[in-house]
């Protein structure tokens, strides 16, 4: 049985299709990608186009073929709620895994059910995240704006990466930034001290992107 079927936390997405025959007129596809059950009954889930009517293991496997080498980690100490706005954010971006530090539980709403197309890996402390980067290669990036850190619209983001993230207020914490190789800030012009973690994450990410994503292949 599908576990996406039926309506989702935040209802039905209206903007999806229906039954593969009233769709597209013709018997549905023998294809094992797609779901026999999406197939008969229509796929509203939040997925693109190009994902209609297949399983979730085979849109999982699909992405994985073409991740990206950012990771995205950001710390759990006080149960930030920012944590599903970076989960969807890194979906949409296709990152290789969102990393949790600290507490495991967390608000899954803001994922938009997204969680469930994206690596996601749990570090109960700073220093289990740092001894993954360091044995996977990954330069460990902070995402703070901090004194001595470097603008992120000049910093030349490596390639093979984390991008960390403090939670809401306190921002990174202090072993955070001492395990970071570099700290980048995002400029701002106003009066408040910071901006929102969900969208920092979402700035930072984008940044990498347009540094190291072959645009050609995105939707």
């Amino acid at each position: 049985m599908n576990e996406e079927r039926g309506p989702t936390e935040w209802g039905e997405n209206p903007n999806g299709v229906g039954p593969w025959v009233e769709e597209f007129g013709s018997e549905p596809p023998a294809d094992p990608r797609y779901d026999p059950v999406l197939l008969t009954e229509g796929d509203r889930r939040n997925v693109v186009d190009a994902y209609r009517y297949w399983t979730r293991e085979a849109i999982v496997a699909d992405i994985d073929s073409r991740r990206h080498p950012f990771h995205v980690a950001i710390e759990n100490f006080a149960h930030d709620a920012n944590i599903g706005t970076v989960v969807r954010t890194a979906n949409a971006f296709a990152a290789a895994a969102v990393h949790i530090v600290g507490r495991r539980r967390w608000n899954r709403r803001g994922a938009m059910v997204t969680d469930r197309y994206q690596r996601i890996v749990h570090h109960p402390d700073m220093a289990a995240l740092h001894e993954f980067a360091l044995a996977e290669g990954l330069a460990l990036v902070a995402v703070d704006n901090t004194p001595g850190s470097v603008p992120l619209e000049t910093a030349d983001l490596p390639r093979n990466c984390v991008l960390l993230f403090g939670q809401e207020g306190p921002g990174v914490t202090a072993d955070g930034r001492a395990a970071a190789e570099m700290t980048v800030s995002i400029a701002q012009f106003g009066s408040t001290r910071s901006i929102n973690a969900g969208v920092a994450a979402g700035i930072a990410m984008h940044a990498w992107i347009r540094r190291h994503a072959d645009l050609g292949t995105s939707w």
